[in-house]
C-alpha cells in the first residue's frame, strides 16, 4: 500500500509549547502541517507571543490563543474556541515544563515544597488537565503527546528535580494510556536526547552535556527538532494506531549506553 505524502490531511491538532522557531514544539508542528493537518497554537503570555506569534503564523495557525496552564479559564477557552472552531480534536502535543531556577540548580533534596509542587503542576498535572479537555473532543480517537527526558530513567548531571518530575510524567503516560485506550485515544511520551532550546539553557553546564551527548551516542551525533518532529508525525499518524503508553527515545541511541 503507497504511503499517503499527507497522512495529517484534514486532521486537527493542538500544540502547546512553542517558545520560538527552536523549541521541540516548533519542530513537531512544522512536521504535522507539512503531513496536511490544521493547528491551533498556544502562546504563554503577551511578552512570548512576539516569539511565538511568526511561527503560528507560518504554520498558518488557527485558534492562535494565550495558554498559561495554571489558570483553567484559559484551559476552558482554548478548549472551547477548538471546540467552536472544529468540533473535535484529532491530536494534542503538551510539551511544556517549568522548575523554579533555584530548585533546578539545587541539589534534589533541597527542593523546596512550593518549587516542587509547582513544577509537577505545570509540567506534568497540566497533561492530565488537558487530557480531560481533549476527551471529549475526541470521540473518533485520537492521540495525546507530551515531551520527557532520559533523566526520568537515570540520574543526569544538573538536571536535578526535574529527574523526579519527569519520571512522574512519564508514568501518567501509562496511566492516561490505560484510562484512554478504550476510547480509541492513544497516549505516548517522546524523549529527546539534548537539544539547545530555550527551556534547556536554564540547565547548567549545557552545553557540556551537548558535547559528552554527541561524543557518547553510537551515531556521534545531536538530534534536531526536526529529527523530533519526524517521530511527533509517526505518533499523531495512522501508522502508529497499535501503539500506546510508549516513551520513543529520539537520542541517536544514547539511552543504550551504559
Amino acid at each position: 500500500m503507497a504511503l499517503s505524502l499527507t497522512p495529517l490531511a484534514g486532521r486537527k491538532g493542538l500544540v502547546v509549547g512553542i517558545a520560538n522557531e527552536h523549541s521541540i514544539a516548533a519542530g513537531c508542528a512544522a512536521a504535522f502541517r507539512e503531513a496536511g493537518a490544521d493547528l491551533a497554537v498556544t502562546y504563554l503570555n503577551e511578552k512570548a507571543r512576539r516569539f511565538v506569534e511568526p511561527v503560528a503564523t507560518a504554520l498558518g495557525a488557527d485558534p492562535f490563543l494565550p495558554l498559561d496552564v495554571a489558570d483553567d479559564a484559559q484551559l476552558d477557552a482554548v478548549f472551547a474556541a477548538i471546540a467552536a472552531k472544529w468540533g473535535k480534536l484529532d491530536f494534542l502535543l503538551h510539551s511544556i515544563a517549568y522548575c523554579r531556577k533555584e530548585d533546578l540548580h539545587g541539589r534534589v533534596v533541597d527542593t523546596s515544597r512550593d518549587g516542587f509542587a509547582e513544577a509537577m503542576d505545570i509540567s506534568v498535572h497540566s497533561l492530565l488537565r488537558m487530557a480531560k479537555r481533549a476527551e471529549p473532543l475526541m470521540a473518533d480517537g485520537g492521540s495525546i503527546l507530551t515531551v520527557s527526558y532520559y533523566g526520568a530513567e537515570k540520574v543526569v548531571d544538573n538536571y536535578n528535580v526535574m529527574g523526579p518530575v519527569k519520571a512522574a510524567l512519564e508514568s501518567c503516560v501509562r496511566y492516561l494510556a490505560a484510562e484512554l485506550g478504550p476510547q480509541g485515544i492513544r497516549v505516548n511520551a517522546l524523549s529527546p536526547g539534548p537539544l539547545m532550546t530555550r527551556a534547556a539553557s536554564g540547565i547548567a553546564h549545557f552545553d557540556a552535556l551537548l558535547d559528552e551527548a554527541r561524543a557518547r551516542a553510537p551515531e556521534r551525533q545531536v538530534v534536531t527538532i526536526e529529527d523530533v518532529g519526524a517521530i511527533a508525525l509517526y505518533y499523531v499518524s495512522d501508522a502508529a494506531r497499535r501503539v500506546t503508553g510508549n516513551v520513543a527515545y529520539i537520542d541517536a541511541g544514547i539511552n543504550v549506553m551504559a
